[in-house]
């Protein structure tokens, strides 16, 4: 199969934006995610699945931690996705000016958000880019009914600049990727 038609397939999927935030020791950090969906179809038990690179801050905090904190925007929210997707922690403190919370993992809880879950990680997969959790959903909290920023969406919303700028990161990110991936099949 060619990964360009692969590509196309999945293209057609609006996966949601979500913010994922992570707390320990002190330290804490943020970033912008479309890897994040629901795994299980027990209403007394959710869970999410979610996939990390290891090159990011917040996932060091997250194997620290052994937890997360996963929040929805909506449309009028577009600068808490530039603030999380745009900027590392390494040279900005992306949580400056932001209402914030915890619960019970203390994950750092943005008040922003219309929607969070505070997640427990339950198992972990190593892929060679990024780490995939299973995470049981210990908390959450729906502050107000919106409609879930998609990535087609965030992208037709973007000023030039900043589609531009995600774009090269997501092209950089695939670099690094493509070279993660190859090793660790390699390994395998």
């Amino acid at each position: 199969m060619k990964p360009s038609i692969a590509t196309t397939i999945f293209d057609r999927i609006e996966r949601e934006v979500w913010i994922v935030t992570a707390e320990h020791a002190g330290r804490r950090s943020g970033l912008a995610a479309t890897f994040v969906s629901p795994a299980s179809i027990v209403p007394e038990m959710p869970r999410l699945i979610a996939g990390f690179a290891k090159t990011h801050e917040t996932w060091k905090l997250i194997e620290a931690s052994g937890a997360f904190a996963a929040h929805l925007v909506d449309e009028s929210q577009l600068e808490l996705m530039w603030r999380f997707g745009l900027q590392t922690s390494r040279d900005a403190d992306k949580f400056a000016g932001l209402q914030m919370t915890t619960a019970a993992t203390g994950s750092p809880i943005l008040l922003d958000a219309f929607a969070w879950l505070d997640c427990r990680v339950e198992t972990r997969l190593d892929t060679g880019d990024r780490t995939i959790y299973v995470a049981a959903v210990v908390e959450a909290g729906l502050l107000r009914d919106a409609r879930p920023l998609n990535l087609p969406r965030l992208l037709k919303l973007a000023p030039p600049e900043k589609r531009d700028l995600l774009r090269s990161q997501l092209a950089a990110d695939a670099l690094h990727d493509t070279a993660a991936i190859a090793r660790w099949r390699a390994a395998r």
